[in-house]
Protein backbone atom coordinates (compact mmCIF):
# COMPACT_ATOMS: atom_id res chain seq x y z
CA UNK A 1 0.00 0.00 0.00
CA UNK A 2 1.05 3.61 -1.05
CA UNK A 3 1.01 6.46 1.73
CA UNK A 4 -2.00 7.84 -0.44
CA UNK A 5 -4.12 4.42 0.12
CA UNK A 6 -3.07 4.25 3.57
CA UNK A 7 -3.94 7.77 4.88
CA UNK A 8 -7.45 7.19 2.94
CA UNK A 9 -8.74 4.22 4.74
CA UNK A 10 -7.05 5.42 7.96
CA UNK A 11 -9.76 5.72 10.97
CA UNK A 12 -8.27 6.45 14.56
CA UNK A 13 -9.76 5.40 17.41
CA UNK A 14 -10.11 5.83 21.10
CA UNK A 15 -11.43 3.54 23.69
CA UNK A 16 -12.23 4.20 27.40
CA UNK A 17 -10.50 1.02 28.96
CA UNK A 18 -12.64 -0.96 31.67
CA UNK A 19 -9.57 0.05 34.53
CA UNK A 20 -6.32 1.69 33.84
CA UNK A 21 -4.46 -0.59 32.94
CA UNK A 22 -0.74 -0.79 32.13
CA UNK A 23 -0.86 3.16 32.75
CA UNK A 24 -3.46 3.81 30.34
CA UNK A 25 -7.33 4.31 30.85
CA UNK A 26 -7.83 5.67 26.62
CA UNK A 27 -6.79 2.82 24.35
CA UNK A 28 -6.07 4.62 20.71
CA UNK A 29 -5.26 4.04 17.47
CA UNK A 30 -5.35 3.02 13.39
CA UNK A 31 -7.49 0.88 11.71
CA UNK A 32 -6.42 0.68 8.05
CA UNK A 33 -7.86 -1.12 5.03
CA UNK A 34 -6.40 -3.57 2.21
CA UNK A 35 -7.40 -5.92 -0.18
CA UNK A 36 -7.36 -8.71 2.28
CA UNK A 37 -9.23 -6.88 5.08
CA UNK A 38 -8.59 -4.23 7.87
CA UNK A 39 -5.30 -4.08 10.26
CA UNK A 40 -4.67 -2.50 13.37
CA UNK A 41 -2.23 -0.19 14.06
CA UNK A 42 -1.86 0.69 17.79
CA UNK A 43 1.78 1.12 19.43
CA UNK A 44 1.86 2.49 22.32
CA UNK A 45 2.37 6.13 22.23
CA UNK A 46 5.81 6.45 24.46
CA UNK A 47 6.96 4.04 21.85
CA UNK A 48 9.46 5.27 19.14
CA UNK A 49 9.38 4.78 15.54
CA UNK A 50 11.71 1.70 15.59
CA UNK A 51 9.50 -0.03 18.00
CA UNK A 52 6.15 1.16 15.90
CA UNK A 53 7.93 -0.14 12.58
CA UNK A 54 6.86 -3.75 14.05
CA UNK A 55 3.28 -3.04 14.19
CA UNK A 56 2.44 -1.27 11.10
CA UNK A 57 4.22 -4.31 8.93
CA UNK A 58 1.63 -6.59 11.41
CA UNK A 59 -0.83 -4.56 10.17
CA UNK A 60 0.05 -4.64 6.71
CA UNK A 61 0.26 -8.05 6.49
CA UNK A 62 -3.04 -8.52 7.78
CA UNK A 63 -4.23 -5.99 5.18
CA UNK A 64 -2.63 -7.41 2.20
CA UNK A 65 -0.72 -10.38 2.79
CA UNK A 66 -3.19 -12.49 4.88
CA UNK A 67 -1.91 -14.90 7.51
CA UNK A 68 -1.14 -19.00 6.99
CA UNK A 69 -2.84 -21.82 6.84
CA UNK A 70 -3.91 -22.88 10.19
CA UNK A 71 -3.20 -26.00 11.94
CA UNK A 72 -6.01 -25.60 14.38
CA UNK A 73 -9.49 -24.20 14.55
CA UNK A 74 -9.60 -22.76 18.57
CA UNK A 75 -7.34 -21.90 20.62
CA UNK A 76 -7.34 -21.59 25.18
CA UNK A 77 -7.17 -18.57 26.42
CA UNK A 78 -6.71 -16.86 30.21
CA UNK A 79 -8.74 -14.61 32.02
CA UNK A 80 -6.07 -11.38 32.80
CA UNK A 81 -6.88 -9.55 35.49
CA UNK A 82 -5.37 -5.99 36.51
CA UNK A 83 -4.54 -4.79 39.93
CA UNK A 84 -7.88 -4.82 40.99
CA UNK A 85 -9.44 -5.51 45.08
CA UNK A 86 -9.63 -8.95 45.57
CA UNK A 87 -13.51 -8.56 45.85
CA UNK A 88 -13.24 -7.56 41.54
CA UNK A 89 -10.72 -9.86 41.20
CA UNK A 90 -12.73 -12.76 42.08
CA UNK A 91 -15.93 -11.42 39.89
CA UNK A 92 -13.92 -11.22 36.90
CA UNK A 93 -12.44 -14.90 37.00
CA UNK A 94 -15.97 -16.27 37.99
CA UNK A 95 -17.56 -14.39 35.07
CA UNK A 96 -14.52 -15.34 32.18
CA UNK A 97 -15.61 -19.15 31.98
CA UNK A 98 -11.78 -19.50 31.74
CA UNK A 99 -9.59 -21.89 33.64
CA UNK A 100 -5.86 -20.29 33.85
CA UNK A 101 -5.77 -16.54 34.81
CA UNK A 102 -2.80 -14.22 34.43
CA UNK A 103 -2.74 -11.95 37.11
CA UNK A 104 -0.95 -8.45 37.24
CA UNK A 105 1.41 -8.15 39.85
CA UNK A 106 4.29 -5.15 41.14
CA UNK A 107 2.09 -2.03 40.29
CA UNK A 108 3.99 -0.17 42.93
CA UNK A 109 7.13 -0.97 45.03
CA UNK A 110 5.21 -2.47 47.89
CA UNK A 111 2.25 -4.09 46.34
CA UNK A 112 3.03 -7.44 47.14
CA UNK A 113 0.50 -7.95 50.31
CA UNK A 114 -2.22 -6.17 47.67
CA UNK A 115 -0.92 -8.79 45.22
CA UNK A 116 -1.10 -12.00 47.28
CA UNK A 117 -4.50 -10.83 48.45
CA UNK A 118 -5.45 -10.76 44.57
CA UNK A 119 -3.65 -14.35 43.70
CA UNK A 120 -5.69 -16.20 46.62
CA UNK A 121 -8.73 -14.27 45.23
CA UNK A 122 -7.63 -15.59 41.95
CA UNK A 123 -7.13 -19.23 43.36
CA UNK A 124 -10.81 -19.57 45.19
CA UNK A 125 -12.60 -18.25 41.81
CA UNK A 126 -10.74 -20.65 40.03
CA UNK A 127 -10.39 -23.80 42.35
CA UNK A 128 -7.58 -26.26 43.03
CA UNK A 129 -7.71 -27.19 39.12
CA UNK A 130 -7.47 -23.66 37.67
CA UNK A 131 -3.70 -22.35 36.54
CA UNK A 132 -2.49 -18.96 37.49
CA UNK A 133 0.33 -16.91 36.33
CA UNK A 134 1.12 -14.10 37.26
CA UNK A 135 2.64 -10.93 35.33
CA UNK A 136 5.30 -8.64 36.72
CA UNK A 137 6.51 -6.84 33.51
CA UNK A 138 10.19 -6.86 34.44
CA UNK A 139 9.92 -4.74 37.59
CA UNK A 140 11.63 -6.67 40.06
CA UNK A 141 15.32 -6.77 40.93
CA UNK A 142 16.64 -10.25 40.96
CA UNK A 143 16.57 -10.45 45.03
CA UNK A 144 13.04 -8.88 45.23
CA UNK A 145 11.66 -11.48 42.60
CA UNK A 146 12.95 -14.45 44.48
CA UNK A 147 11.88 -13.28 47.62
CA UNK A 148 7.89 -12.37 45.69
CA UNK A 149 7.83 -15.21 43.80
CA UNK A 150 8.41 -17.58 46.97
CA UNK A 151 5.40 -15.35 48.27
CA UNK A 152 3.06 -15.49 45.50
CA UNK A 153 3.78 -19.01 44.75
CA UNK A 154 2.20 -19.73 48.70
CA UNK A 155 -0.52 -17.38 47.78
CA UNK A 156 -1.45 -19.12 44.51
CA UNK A 157 -0.83 -22.76 45.70
CA UNK A 158 1.15 -23.23 43.35
CA UNK A 159 2.15 -20.83 40.31
CA UNK A 160 2.25 -21.81 36.44
CA UNK A 161 4.93 -19.74 35.75
CA UNK A 162 6.32 -16.31 36.12
CA UNK A 163 6.44 -13.51 33.25
CA UNK A 164 8.78 -11.45 32.95
CA UNK A 165 10.34 -10.77 36.63
CA UNK A 166 13.46 -9.10 35.49
CA UNK A 167 14.34 -6.72 32.48
CA UNK A 168 17.47 -8.23 31.60
CA UNK A 169 18.04 -11.89 30.54
CA UNK A 170 21.27 -12.46 32.64
CA UNK A 171 18.81 -11.33 35.76
CA UNK A 172 16.30 -14.01 34.12
CA UNK A 173 19.10 -16.56 34.25
CA UNK A 174 20.37 -16.34 38.04
CA UNK A 175 16.38 -16.13 38.62
CA UNK A 176 16.03 -19.24 37.64
CA UNK A 177 18.48 -21.08 39.19
CA UNK A 178 17.04 -19.57 42.15
CA UNK A 179 13.65 -20.50 41.72
CA UNK A 180 11.32 -23.76 41.53
CA UNK A 181 8.30 -22.13 39.35
CA UNK A 182 9.10 -21.88 35.41
CA UNK A 183 10.11 -18.25 33.78
CA UNK A 184 8.52 -16.70 30.66
CA UNK A 185 10.23 -14.32 28.44
CA UNK A 186 8.20 -11.38 27.04
CA UNK A 187 9.55 -8.28 27.13
CA UNK A 188 13.19 -9.25 26.47
CA UNK A 189 11.55 -10.70 23.23
CA UNK A 190 9.57 -7.94 21.83
CA UNK A 191 11.65 -5.07 22.68
CA UNK A 192 14.86 -6.71 22.08
CA UNK A 193 16.91 -4.89 19.39
CA UNK A 194 16.16 -8.15 16.89
CA UNK A 195 13.80 -10.62 18.34
CA UNK A 196 15.65 -13.59 16.67
CA UNK A 197 18.77 -13.04 17.99
CA UNK A 198 17.57 -13.45 21.20
CA UNK A 199 19.08 -15.88 23.18
CA UNK A 200 17.12 -17.46 26.18
CA UNK A 201 18.57 -20.78 26.43
CA UNK A 202 19.37 -19.71 30.13
CA UNK A 203 17.10 -17.75 30.56
CA UNK A 204 13.48 -18.70 30.66
CA UNK A 205 11.26 -21.78 30.30
CA UNK A 206 8.70 -20.20 28.33
CA UNK A 207 8.28 -17.79 25.79
CA UNK A 208 5.60 -15.13 25.33
CA UNK A 209 5.13 -14.18 21.58
CA UNK A 210 3.02 -11.29 20.56
CA UNK A 211 3.15 -10.92 16.79
CA UNK A 212 1.74 -7.20 16.95
CA UNK A 213 4.83 -5.76 17.91
CA UNK A 214 7.28 -8.32 16.72
CA UNK A 215 6.05 -7.52 12.81
CA UNK A 216 3.21 -10.24 11.61
CA UNK A 217 2.23 -13.65 11.83
CA UNK A 218 5.27 -15.39 9.64
CA UNK A 219 7.75 -12.97 11.69
CA UNK A 220 6.59 -14.26 14.78
CA UNK A 221 6.59 -17.59 14.25
CA UNK A 222 10.30 -17.18 13.11
CA UNK A 223 10.89 -15.94 16.71
CA UNK A 224 8.99 -18.91 17.98
CA UNK A 225 10.74 -20.89 16.70
CA UNK A 226 14.50 -19.78 16.98
CA UNK A 227 13.50 -19.62 21.04
CA UNK A 228 13.25 -23.22 20.84
CA UNK A 229 10.85 -22.89 23.99
CA UNK A 230 7.11 -23.81 24.22
CA UNK A 231 5.02 -20.11 23.34
CA UNK A 232 2.62 -18.47 24.82
CA UNK A 233 0.36 -16.03 22.17
CA UNK A 234 -0.76 -13.19 24.21
CA UNK A 235 -2.61 -9.81 23.28
CA UNK A 236 -1.16 -6.18 23.17
CA UNK A 237 -4.54 -4.82 23.88
CA UNK A 238 -6.10 -4.57 20.85
CA UNK A 239 -9.90 -4.57 19.55
CA UNK A 240 -10.94 -7.51 17.91
CA UNK A 241 -9.49 -6.54 14.48
CA UNK A 242 -5.71 -6.45 16.08
CA UNK A 243 -6.58 -9.76 17.92
CA UNK A 244 -7.33 -11.45 15.13
CA UNK A 245 -3.87 -11.43 13.69
CA UNK A 246 -3.14 -12.78 17.23
CA UNK A 247 -5.48 -15.49 17.07
CA UNK A 248 -3.82 -16.21 13.44
CA UNK A 249 -0.73 -17.06 14.84
CA UNK A 250 -1.90 -19.06 17.60
CA UNK A 251 -3.69 -20.93 15.33
CA UNK A 252 -0.63 -21.37 13.08
CA UNK A 253 2.18 -22.32 15.58
CA UNK A 254 3.01 -25.83 15.55
CA UNK A 255 2.76 -27.16 18.93
CA UNK A 256 0.38 -25.14 21.82
CA UNK A 257 1.12 -26.40 25.15
CA UNK A 258 -0.51 -23.29 27.10
CA UNK A 259 -3.33 -21.03 27.08
CA UNK A 260 -3.13 -17.64 25.80
CA UNK A 261 -3.39 -14.50 26.46
CA UNK A 262 -6.18 -13.20 24.01
CA UNK A 263 -9.08 -12.92 26.20
CA UNK A 264 -8.35 -9.29 26.72
CA UNK A 265 -11.23 -7.60 24.84
CA UNK A 266 -12.57 -7.39 28.46
CA UNK A 267 -10.15 -5.23 29.29
CA UNK A 268 -11.79 -2.57 27.13
CA UNK A 269 -14.98 -0.60 27.48
CA UNK A 270 -16.02 -1.07 23.62
CA UNK A 271 -15.01 -2.65 20.28
CA UNK A 272 -14.90 -1.98 16.73
CA UNK A 273 -16.78 -4.61 15.37
CA UNK A 274 -20.28 -5.73 16.00
CA UNK A 275 -21.00 -8.78 18.46
CA UNK A 276 -21.14 -11.33 16.47
CA UNK A 277 -17.28 -11.00 15.05
CA UNK A 278 -16.39 -9.89 18.34
CA UNK A 279 -13.49 -11.84 20.44
CA UNK A 280 -15.36 -12.84 23.64
CA UNK A 281 -14.21 -15.97 25.14
CA UNK A 282 -16.92 -19.15 25.57
CA UNK A 283 -15.70 -21.66 28.55
CA UNK A 284 -11.94 -20.54 27.93
CA UNK A 285 -11.92 -20.82 24.14
CA UNK A 286 -11.48 -18.32 21.26
CA UNK A 287 -11.81 -19.53 17.83
CA UNK A 288 -9.00 -19.30 14.87
CA UNK A 289 -9.99 -16.27 11.74
CA UNK A 290 -9.34 -17.07 8.80
CA UNK A 291 -10.08 -13.22 7.83
CA UNK A 292 -9.84 -10.26 9.61
CA UNK A 293 -13.62 -8.90 11.13
CA UNK A 294 -14.70 -6.21 9.62
CA UNK A 295 -15.04 -2.65 11.66
CA UNK A 296 -18.73 -2.03 12.12
CA UNK A 297 -19.94 1.68 11.12
CA UNK A 298 -21.84 2.02 14.40
CA UNK A 299 -19.08 1.48 16.43
CA UNK A 300 -16.45 3.49 14.69
CA UNK A 301 -18.20 6.46 15.08
CA UNK A 302 -18.90 5.71 18.56
CA UNK A 303 -15.44 5.30 19.03
CA UNK A 304 -13.75 7.50 16.48
CA UNK A 305 -10.86 9.93 18.16
CA UNK A 306 -12.57 13.78 18.89
CA UNK A 307 -9.46 15.12 19.86
CA UNK A 308 -8.35 16.62 16.44
CA UNK A 309 -4.58 17.37 17.72
CA UNK A 310 -4.76 13.74 18.66
CA UNK A 311 -6.48 12.34 15.20
CA UNK A 312 -3.45 14.43 13.45
CA UNK A 313 -0.81 13.07 15.87
CA UNK A 314 -1.72 9.23 15.18
CA UNK A 315 -2.10 9.97 10.99
CA UNK A 316 1.31 11.47 11.41
CA UNK A 317 2.78 9.09 12.97
CA UNK A 318 1.59 6.57 10.70
CA UNK A 319 2.52 8.47 7.87
CA UNK A 320 6.30 8.46 9.23
CA UNK A 321 6.25 4.93 10.30
CA UNK A 322 5.19 3.99 6.55
CA UNK A 323 7.87 5.75 5.45
CA UNK A 324 10.45 4.63 7.43
CA UNK A 325 9.40 0.67 6.73
CA UNK A 326 9.39 1.39 3.10
CA UNK A 327 7.45 0.89 0.28
CA UNK A 328 9.33 -1.24 -1.76
CA UNK A 329 10.10 -4.14 1.20
CA UNK A 330 7.45 -6.66 1.69
CA UNK A 331 7.79 -6.95 5.18
CA UNK A 332 6.17 -10.05 5.67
Amino acid sequence: MDEHDLLATARVYAIPTVTRFRGISIREGVLIQGPRGWGEFCPFPEYDDREAERWLATALEQAVAGWPEPVRDRVPVNVTVPALDPEHAHAMVTGSGCSTAKVKVAEHADSLAQDQARVEAVRAALGTGGRIRIDVNGRWDLDTAVQNIRALDNAAGGLEYVEQPCGSLEELAALRRRVDVRIAADESIRRADDPLAADLTEAADIAVIKCTPLGGVRQALRVADRTGLPCVVSSALETSVGLAAQLALAGALPELDFACGLGTLRLLGGDVVGPDQAFWPVDGWLPVPRTPPRPDPQALDTFSMTDPDRTAWWRERLARTHARLGTSTQPW
